[in-house]
């Protein structure tokens, strides 16, 4: 088996309308797709993140919240590859949303940062 790329990250929220604002309007990602799931009472947000990539982000009603912890097991951080991290980082900042200070990553040179969506999953830029 040869695995090509990662397809697609889901993503479940609290509050669907300020997580589709959040991820539309603050970072930018276009909408591929909007369904809702009458069924589920869910809504499913397909977007699209450079044109390759997507992430789906779900709404469920009473939906548990993840214990999180910097270092526990399962998906530390979702991280988005930028062309310059202080520009996104400032535009981010610009919309209201707290992004931490802009690091340099020892092993690659490149600069990174992190940030989190409204359930505080961690986000991180990082430079090209």
């Amino acid at each position: 088996m040869k695995l090509n790329k990662i397809h697609h990250t889901a993503i479940i929220c609290s509050d669907y309308g300020i997580s589709k604002d959040f991820y539309v309007n603050k970072l930018g990602l276009a909408v591929v797709n909007e369904t809702y799931r009458e069924e589920r009472d869910s809504w499913k947000l397909d977007l699209a993140v450079g044109g390759d990539y997507q992430i789906e982000l779900f709404s469920f009603p009473g939906a548990p919240e993840r214990p999180s912890y910097p270092e526990a097991r399962g998906l530390r951080h979702l991280a988005f590859e930028v062309d310059e991290v202080h520009a996104a980082a400032a535009e981010l900042r610009g919309k209201g949303v707290q992004v931490e200070p802009v690091r340099t990553d020892p092993v690659t040179g490149k600069k990174f940062t992190f940030f989190s969506d409204p359930d505080g999953l961690p986000l991180e830029l990082y430079e090209k």
